[in-house]
This record gives C-alpha cells, structure tokens and sequence, in this order.
C-alpha cells in the first residue's frame, strides 16, 4: 500500500495535483483527514481514469486558499502518461504542483500536459483560448525541460500548420515554414518552382500543381542539414531522408470531391507539417544524423491546365503513370520526391502522408498504419510506439495486389483497379516501386485530426508518429 500523497511535506499554500491510480485509491483515501477522505466518498471519487476532484484544501481546518485536484489515473496496469493531457482545460487557472507515484515518468507526464494546454487561436479576436495553466515538478532537470519543451514545440508545429485554413498555408507558406527551420538551424535550403519543376526533373509534382494559379503554384523544397559538432568525420552518422505530402488544399481535381470530401482537405499538407516538425526536433537535439528533408508542396486545384483523367504523365524515376483519377494525386508528388531521396543514398527514410480514407477504415483516427519491408525497422518501430505511447500498426506490402497498379498504356497506374479493394495497402505498394533502394523505407498513412473533441484533445490537427519516428531515429 502507498503511502498517503499528501503526507509529502508540500506547503500547505501551493495547489497541488494528486494522481491517484484506480487500484490504489480506496487506501490512499482511507489514510486521508476524515473531512478530505468524506469529501471525496461522497462525490464518488474512485480513481477511474480521467476523473477529477477539487478539493479545497483547507477542508476541515483553518487553512484557505490553495485547491487540491484528485485526478484518476485508472488501473496501474493500463496507465497511460497521454491521460494528463485531459488535466489543463479542467484545472482553475494558476500554478499548480504535481503530486505522483515516484515510480511515474515526470517528463512524459509534463509533456502531455504542456500537449494538453495546447488551443489554436489565431483567429479568435481578442480571446486566448490556451489553458493558462502551469504544472510543476520539483525533480525535473534543466536538460529534461529543454526536452520537454523540444518535444512539445514539434507537436504544436504540426497542429498550427494543419490548423491553419488553406487562405493562409499554401504552397508557398509551407516553404516560409520550411525556410524559417532551416534558417533557424543553419541548414542549406533549395526550392524549386514552377516550370523549373520540369528543367529540374520533377514532372509529377508539376503536372499536379500546375493547375493552380501562379502565386500559389508547385515548389518543391529540400532542406539538408548537418549537426553542429567539432569534427564530423569523427564517426560515420545515418542518412535520414523524410519525405512530406504537401497538398495546401485537394479539391479532388477533375475528379472533384464533394462538399464533405473537401471540407477538412485543408489538412491534405499534413505529411508535409509532420516532416518539418520531425526535422525541427532532430535539428534543435542536435541528433547525430545527417538529415535531408524533402516537401513536394502543391495545390491540387481545377482550371483549364489541371491535369486530367486519361492523362499519362512523366516522374523523375523516368517511370510513366496512367491518370485514372486525380484525386488520387499525393502519390504523384511523393513519387519524385522519394525519387530524389534516393539519390541521396538514404540509410533511412520515413514518408508521411495524409494519403487514403482507407486507413481510416482499417484503423481509424487514432492507429497509424506503416509499411515497410525492412523487419528491423518494423521491429524498432513496434518497441517505439509502446514505448511512446504513439500508436502505429503495421501493415503488409502485400505482393498479391501489385497487380493492381498495371496499366495497359503506361509503366503504372495511380488509381488501383478496384479488385484489389485495400485502397492504403495499393498506395503504399505504388510507393515502394519509387523508394530508395538503399537502407530501409517506411511509409505512414497520417490522419493529422482529431474528429472528436474530449479534454486535451480539442478538434482539430493532431501531431501523429513523432515520438516513435524520433525514438527511431535517436537510437540509430
């Protein structure tokens, strides 16, 4: 049995937050004051996950002023630190000091927190809608916070570019934001534009986004960066190539969408914001990884030059590519991106992507799937994501559909017949025929939103897959 939690010697004056696990809560009750532990019984506080009590702790005695939250974190066994990204839109505002089993990871704990402050206001006149709330430690390191608040200012990078409405984040917002990382960090950038797509070899993306009028036209953006140490020869580092889908807005081409197709495909860059804000964390920890960091960042919009079904168009692998459906284009566009990443002689790349609805029916929101055909990548990758607490499945590049992708007319096709019905499996297989043929390859199918709002998780963008990519890339 644990000791009481507020038998710790904290003042008396502070607001203090008590985390109390499902299990354990009747005897952490039970050693309570009796005016505390009656408060708490009558209002039926049992430690479920995600409950919370305010108690004011002068209860029963002369001392005012400072609260204390109970906040159940459910059965000890299936604990999970995400749960306290529920606690800042429900604490009073003010500071509060945190109060757990000594066992508990601090940081993962203050990064979900500082995760669950998070609130997209730029638009709110005059309103800030971020939870000011602060939660203290006394234990934390200084090293640890700077990690806490690297970590953090990665999955905020995300929600913010996914965020923003495509008005604001087009084609050439995402290179002001992939200018500013590299500019902050000293990194070498490139973008390519418009026709220079086509003098420069990268006839998918522009066949995509050239329908698109002239200020928000293709670009394609790479970042290369080297970590800042005395000598770099030293040891040899991996070669990290991440490859972002950057669709500003998807109307579905030709092949347009309907009302409620496009009305979250503001969100269709969301690979693009997940390579940035992984690119961001790497370079801010200083990774010992040489990185290259590769957007395709276009506009897949309807004019009398968008491209067209029945089109056959070029990619930079000098593969040709049967047009069966333009709303099928983030495929193109990462087909010359990771073309490109191959010629940089990747020990690893990771692609994300907001590609298919069919992930979506496979896993939902939530799961993340990713392919790749490299079993120690998917092993690291797996340990990862429970380590993380970052949920990804695995899924199989499944050689019975590759069929699927054959076009009478061209080397392949972007639409996949529709037998082979496994609309993210058929993706993923159109992918691999254009990843790098040296070291591993892996591709997720990124949602980027969350379609439910609960604490801590308020509708909107959502940071997917950072945590296991950076654990991944971290130990390499």
């Amino acid at each position: 049995m644990p000791k009481p939690l507020p038998n710790t010697g904290v003042k008396r004056t502070e607001h203090i937050v008590f985390g109390v696990f499902e299990d354990e809560a009747e005897g952490v009750i039970a050693a309570l004051k009796p005016a505390h532990a009656g408060f708490l019984t009558a209002r039926g506080f049992t430690g479920k996950a995600g409950s919370i009590i305010v108690l004011p702790s002068g209860l029963g005695s002369n001392e005012t002023g400072a609260l204390w939250v109970w906040f159940g974190l459910g059965a000890r066994k299936a604990y999970n630190p995400l749960i306290f990204r529920a606690l800042p839109s429900q604490l009073p505002t003010g500071e509060w000091r945190l109060k757990v089993d000594e066992a508990l990871d601090r940081k993962a704990i203050h990064v979900a927190f500082q995760l669950g402050s998070y609130a997209f206001d730029r638009y709110k006149s005059g309103k800030n809608l971020r939870a000011e709330v602060t939660l203290e430690s006394a234990d934390l390191s200084e090293e640890t916070r700077t990690e806490i608040a690297r970590e953090v200012a990665a999955h905020d990078l995300v929600r913010d570019l996914v965020n923003t409405p495509a008005n604001d984040m087009g084609p050439a917002e995402i290179e002001a934001a992939a200018r500013g990382i590299a500019d902050r960090f000293g990194a070498k950038l490139t973008v390519i534009t418009g026709d220079e797509l086509l003098t420069e070899n990268f006839p998918a993306v522009h066949a995509v986004g050239r329908g698109a009028v002239e200020a928000r036209g293709p670009r394609f953006i790479e970042i290369d960066w080297t970590p800042h140490v005395e000598d770099i020869s030293a040891e040899p580092k991996p070669v990290i190539a991440l490859v972002g889908k950057g669709v500003a807005f998807d109307t579905g081409g030709l092949n347009i969408k309907g009302g409620a197709g496009m009305a979250l495909m503001k969100k269709d860059m969301g690979g693009a914001a997940h390579a940035l804000a992984l690119a961001q964390w790497i370079m801010e920890s200083n990774l010992r990884v040489r990185l290259h960091v590769l957007i395709s960042a276009v506009e897949n919009a309807i004019s009398g030059d968008a491209f067209r079904p029945g089109d056959v168009i070029a990619s930079r692998a000098g593969k040709s590519i049967d047009i069966g459906n333009t709303d099928a284009e983030g495929r193109l566009i990462l087909a010359d991106a990771l073309t490109r990443a191959g010629e940089l002689t990747p020990d690893l790349t990771l692609d994300f992507a907001t590609l298919t609805g069919a992930a979506r029916v496979a896993l939902g929101p939530e799961v993340i799937p990713f392919y790749t055909d490299d079993e120690e990548i998917a092993r690291r990758l797996e340990v990862a994501s429970i380590a993380e607490h970052d949920p990804l499945w695995r899924m199989p590049l499944w050689a019975g559909y590759r069929d699927a992708l054959d076009s009478d007319i061209a080397d392949l096709r972007n639409d996949p017949q529709g037998w082979a019905q496994a609309g993210s499996v058929t993706a993923a297989l159109f992918l691999q025929k254009f990843a790098p043929e040296t070291g591993a390859w892996v591709h997720f199918d990124v949602y980027a939103w969350n379609p439910r709002g609960r604490p801590g998780f308020p509708v909107g963008a959502e940071a997917q897959t950072l945590r296991a990519c950076f654990n991944l890339i971290k130990g390499l």
